[in-house]
């Protein structure tokens, strides 16, 4: 059946590949792609209010809304109009054997009324409650733990003033609850209360979001080769999966701030089952023996791209340009060695991701990460003027989920599925590419510069008002 899908407002681009991801992870493979969606009557695409159809029973339905962290409840909708006396005729209208069963005199219940874009009054909620007398109530009302819960949502003729396109009529919608989210976690787990973080730690609703995108659940391997404080393992830990990370900064992963201030100290700080190893890895060079593939069931990271974080490979530049041999570190160093390190550019390092996914994850297995797009000199929509993402033989690309950082550009989550096995040709042509990276290492340095084209200053900006001298200090 049709359900009615309410989000939270926040988030837009994420919401419905978030509900079919997990749709995936319930109902099986190649369910996500069977869902449905249509926008009720009078709305447009950012409106919280989506109906959905689910290639499953109320379980599933009731099984996604409890897991996703963006949608506010999935109803069985009764009926909906543009004003209360139309609602009233279109619950009468639908059908008694659906509504019957969960009006029994055994059950319990409590009816909510809630809005989107308008605020309702103590005194005309209890109105519109007694106004429900057409439906047949036989139970008891328990407002603490009750049977079933009906809402009554309703949302208003608002204009432009809430930055949404404006309603052409206002909407009220009767429905019983199949799900909801459980949004308790985000205060759990939030950044300012966690033990060890970094400037670039993932705000802990994103990345529970990238785990459900990546299916984290019992019995299934995350891996995060770009680690650093652990933010999105710990959430693929939440959901019960084993996890594996690594990073190429040994103090990250080794040492944090000491030995109660570390990565290992938030899986301790929620009780999480520890990862199963953490590696000091370059992506540039991975560790892995050569032979073994098909190790993960999904990768899951947020890329450096050279705005808050640089990326870095192993080399040195004096190694890359061929002005140093290359060395042995002696036995007695090893434990206090840090070794050196060059710029790793944004190409180069979707490069290397894309083709270590391709080589480790299993069929079917799922590569979820950020990647940063400029916007348009108007600050439009990146997808408008620079559609073009990462490619591979090997994957197929099902969601991509823009953020917005800032007016000059935006960072969108790409969920990629692998669809192709590795192959010896894959591996020469990555090969080569890979050589090529190293060779014009410079070229990729300079076209790669995402930072600079955040940061530059506008050309034709001009102050609003003249400028003073600052004062320093006695005039002589």
């Amino acid at each position: 059946m049709w359900y009615l899908c309410v989000f939270y407002h926040r988030l837009l681009d994420y919401r419905r590949p978030e509900v079919e991801a997990l749709t995936e992870l319930f109902a099986g493979p190649g369910s996500g792609e069977s869902v449905e969606w249509r926008m009720p009557e009078n709305h447009h695409a950012d409106s919280p209010f989506h109906l959905v159809r689910l290639p499953g029973d109320e379980r599933l339905a009731a099984q996604v809304a409890n897991r996703s962290l963006l949608v506010k409840g999935i109803y069985e909708l009764w009926g909906h109009g543009t004003t209360y006396e139309e609602l009233e005729k279109s619950v009468m209208e639908y059908p008694d054997e659906r509504k019957l069963p969960f009006l029994t005199p055994e059950s319990t219940f409590k009816i909510i009324v809630d809005s989107f874009g308008k605020v309702i009054s103590s005194q005309e909620q209890n109105e519109i409650m007694q106004s429900l007398t057409y439906i047949p109530f036989k139970g008891r009302v328990n407002l603490k733990k009750p049977d079933h819960r009906f809402f009554v949502m309703e949302t208003d003729d608002y204009g432009s003033n809430n930055g949404l396109p404006p309603v052409v009529k206002k909407t009220i919608f009767f429905g019983r609850e199949v799900g909801a989210a459980d949004r308790h976690l985000l205060p759990t787990y939030q950044l300012k209360s966690r033990k060890y973080i970094g400037p670039t730690a993932m705000d802990a609703e994103m990345a529970f979001l990238m785990a459900n995108q990546g299916l984290a659940r019992p019995g299934k391997l995350v891996y995060d080769p770009f680690v650093g404080t652990g933010s999105i393992l710990v959430a693929a830990a939440h959901f019960g999966a084993m996890t594996m990370g690594a990073d190429i900064d040994i103090r990250v992963v080794r040492d944090g701030r000491g030995p109660d201030c570390n990565v290992w100290s938030n899986f301790e700080q929620y009780n999480l089952p520890e990862p199963l190893c953490l590696l000091r890895a370059d992506n540039n060079l991975p560790p892995w023996r050569p032979g073994l593939k098909e190790m993960f069931d999904a990768i899951i990271c947020d890329p450096p791209y050279g705005v808050r974080a640089g990326g870095r490979k192993s080399g040195g530049r004096k190694l890359i340009k061929g002005v140093k041999e290359p060395y042995s570190v002696p036995e007695e160093k090893r434990d206090n060695h840090i070794p050196s390190t060059a710029p790793y550019s944004l190409a180069e390092c979707v490069h290397d991701l894309l083709h270590l996914a391709a080589r480790m994850l299993v069929m079917g297995g799922r590569l979820v990460f950020f990647y940063p797009v400029l916007r348009g000199e108007d600050g439009a929509n990146s997808r408008a003027t620079s559609p073009q993402f990462p490619e591979h033989p090997c994957f197929k690309l099902i969601a991509s989920c823009e953020q917005i950082l800032s007016y000059r550009y935006s960072r969108v989550l790409l969920t990629m599925v692998k669809v192709a096995p590795y192959t010896d040709e894959i591996e020469r042509v990555a090969e080569e590419r890979h050589r090529e990276f190293r060779e014009n290492h410079q070229k990729w340095m300079e076209e790669g510069n995402l930072h600079s084209a955040v940061f530059e200053p506008a050309q034709d900006a001009k102050p609003d008002r003249e400028l003073k001298p600052k004062y320093r200090g006695k005039y002589v």
